[in-house]
């Protein structure tokens, strides 16, 4: 991987000193300019080339790294539209109209990507075929009955407003998604992964970008070229922190299953370990009888093949016995303190999801029945 990077870097400053040579800065421009042409430009050529990379060529076909190629490519296509609008305002219509078309989409790619990725998705959902169909759907049917070129006050006046709001509300949603992800960056118990960091560094970055356009669009005393700077800023930050990471592989790579004989360390352990059981107190999971290991691993914000090595390898421990201790131990409790109760229903208060279940669960456990355990109690 850090060889294909080395490349990718290369070739994308190849083609930005062709560019310059071939006169797309002009001769008339101050210095300044000069310097902010080629700071914007170098974030929007590097993020085209990486976007192909990603999308056609990098060896882990996976979904998610194909969503990020597309989220790339769509903020490349309006990073650069910003630049070369910004130092050339005769730039034919159409191109704006590309550039605000890619807009529209970026809010969904960085949602549909961070989602195959904390999800570990790796096919597409009728519902979000659907979902994206639907996007290009507004965006073809639009660009066709009200082509810029024809009616730029709509595009300006309603439509880009319309951009902006989707891309934030898609912003708002992807928040959302990996909200785990900011309990845990705010909390010293818990472990941040690698990949945690680069999907949190992912969407800062968007947040970034996305809040530097609308600023842009809201205030005209607000620098349009910002927006296409921070971006080159964004990516170049992300971009150096793979290239010092020793395991940025598993970023792009297979999870999951592939590394799952990799032994969990003693501290992540023991950190682990700690949590699991203040998520399973404090919130009474056990208490749902259709619990499964992913909800409870969700709530660690880690993967369900970890939680089931945790618990195998450090309590020696299959996830159902885990959750039966908890569910046998909130049985004895109401069977101390309850004499209204039936047996029945403390088996489904305690988490049972049939009489049968908590009868031979707690026989297995206790070497004894509920009526037996409760009548020893007098």
């Amino acid at each position: 991987m850090e060889l294909d990077y080395i490349l990718i870097v290369y070739l994308s400053l190849n083609i930005l000193v062709f560019t310059l040579n071939i006169q797309t800065i002009k001769p008339s421009m101050s210095l300044e300019n000069q310097l902010l042409f080629f700071l914007s430009t170098l974030g929007a050529f590097n993020g085209i080339l990486l976007s192909l990379y990603f999308i056609f060529f990098i060896k882990q076909k996976r979904l998610s790294n194909i969503l990020f190629g597309v989220l790339l490519l769509t903020l490349s296509i309006r990073i650069g539209k910003s630049v070369v609008y910004h130092f050339n305002h005769d730039l034919l219509k159409i191109y704006l109209q590309i550039g605000l078309s890619a807009c529209f989409l970026i809010g969904p790619s960085l949602y549909f990507y961070l989602s195959s990725a904390v999800k570990q998705i790796d096919k597409i959902s009728r519902g979000w075929k659907l979902h994206i169909s639907l996007l290009l759907l507004v965006v073809i049917v639009v660009g066709f009955m009200y082509p810029y070129q024809e009616f730029p006050l709509f595009w300006n006046r309603y439509f880009v407003k319309a951009i902006y709001t989707v891309w934030i509300g898609y912003i708002i949603l992807s928040g959302f998604v990996i909200r785990n992800i900011f309990f845990s960056l705010f909390s010293k118990k818990d472990i941040i992964s690698l990949v945690d960091k680069w999907l949190l560094g992912v969407y800062i970055g968007n947040v970034i970008v996305a809040l530097a356009f609308t600023s842009s669009f809201i205030s005209s005393s607000a620098p349009y070229i910002s927006a296409p700077i921070l971006f080159s800023f964004a990516f170049y930050l992300l971009v150096f922190f793979l290239v010092f990471q020793k395991n940025r592989d598993v970023i792009f790579s297979e999870p999951q299953q592939k590394y799952s004989n990799k032994k969990i360390s003693e501290e992540e352990a023991s950190l682990l370990l700690n949590k699991l059981n203040q998520v399973m107190n404090e919130k009474e999971l056990y208490k749902n009888p259709y619990l499964k290991l992913n909800d409870v691993a969700k709530e660690l914000n880690i993967l369900g093949h970890r939680l089931s090595q945790l618990l195998n390898d450090n309590l020696g421990k299959s996830f159902s016995s885990f959750v039966n201790e908890y569910r046998i131990e909130e049985a004895k409790k109401l069977l101390n303190s309850n004499d209204h109760y039936t047996l029945e229903a403390i088996g489904f208060d305690a988490g049972f999801s049939s009489k049968s279940a908590f009868y031979s669960t707690f026989k297995k456990f206790t070497n004894t029945t509920p009526a037996g355990y409760k009548k020893n109690l007098v």
